[in-house]
């Protein structure tokens, strides 16, 4: 069973005298009255991380693809609360300990503060994170208008090539092997764009599970389709040197899920307003396409303005 249908068939329904879950079509929950937002997210081992090997990365991968539900609605992250699930072999003191650095090392890098918790004992190793913070407003995600122009910050791709070089399925230079690696287990945040989004964003979400899922997702329960350009969606100067050695098509690597980047949609009026902000914040933000009328299906186009077939569209949860 799909994740949304799981939802819509189950959860929805219980939920509709609550108007701060926001339809559990949102990822968080949001009291405009108490101006609280919170979202929670749970990571499994061999789902969401292939391995516990290196403890202090793979917490600081959690915690920054929570936070990013928060920053991507214009919202900074105050406190965030985990529980694990693990064993003797999981939690020894030699990675608790660097579990503990890890995220105070996070805690300084992102202003934020851990609050509470808790631990269980289990042989599958899991962790759960609440993220919080205060805001009288968010950028919603089903808000995306006609004729919006779509854009992304950062790169794609860089992330899932770490995690295929990870899996042993590709082989690259370690100077390569090392840059992508990083760009799996810590995903560039931008927390410093959050609180501009209102500026300019009508409609916003952080890419966890591909491009175009998530495309998907902010589209959902509207009559709007997208159009994509391909040659405009971003990838960094490493990644162009792994599809050209290779003999990788572009289009199979950008939609995969692990990205943590903002993808959001604006006014045309807008661009000269992200444009200067982008310069400013030194942030790399790429307009890569338009939202279209329902009548038309969406479609990613390339330089040829011939149509692409994509068959992995990205990470789908399953039950």
């Amino acid at each position: 069973m799909h994740e949304f249908e799981l939802i819509n068939n189950y959860f929805t329904k219980i939920s509709k005298n609550n108007k701060f879950a926001l339809n559990l079509n949102d990822d968080v929950f949001f009291d405009n009255k108490r101006g609280v937002i919170v979202s929670v997210d749970t990571y499994n081992i061999k789902n969401h991380f292939i391995n516990f090997k290196n403890p202090d990365l793979v917490l600081k991968k959690i915690l920054r693809s929570s936070i990013s539900d928060l920053i991507c609605k214009g919202v900074l992250p105050k406190y965030y609360f985990i529980s694990g699930s693990g064993n003797k072999k999981s939690f020894t003191k030699k990675n608790l300990f660097k579990i503990s650095k890890s995220l105070l090392e996070e805690q300084k890098k992102y202003k934020i503060n851990l609050s509470g918790g808790d631990t269980t004992f289990s042989n599958t190793l899991s962790f759960t994170i609440m993220s919080l913070g205060y805001s009288n407003r968010i950028i919603y995600r089903n808000k995306a208008k006609l004729n919006d122009d779509i854009y992304v910050t950062g790169n794609l791709g860089d992330s899932f090539l770490g995690l295929e070089i990870l899996k042993k399925k590709i082989n690259v230079k370690k100077s390569l092997a090392d840059y992508f690696i990083n760009k799996y287990y810590k995903p560039k945040i931008h927390i410093n764009l959050s609180k501009h989004l209102f500026k300019f964003a009508n409609t916003s979400i952080d890419i966890s599970d591909g491009l175009l899922i998530d495309l998907a997702k902010m589209l959902n329960k509207q009559n709007l389709s997208f159009q994509l350009n391909e040659d405009k969606i971003p990838i960094s100067n490493q990644l162009k040197k792994i599809i050209i050695s290779n003999k990788l098509k572009k289009i199979n690597l950008i939609s995969n899920g692990d990205d943590y980047q903002i993808l959001f949609t604006a006014s045309t009026k807008k661009a000269r307003i992200i444009n200067n902000l982008s310069k400013i914040l030194r942030i790399k933000i790429s307009k890569i396409g338009k939202i279209l009328s329902n009548k038309k299906r969406s479609a990613i186009i390339n330089k040829k303005g011939k149509q692409i077939v994509l068959k992995n569209k990205g990470y789908i949860h399953q039950f």
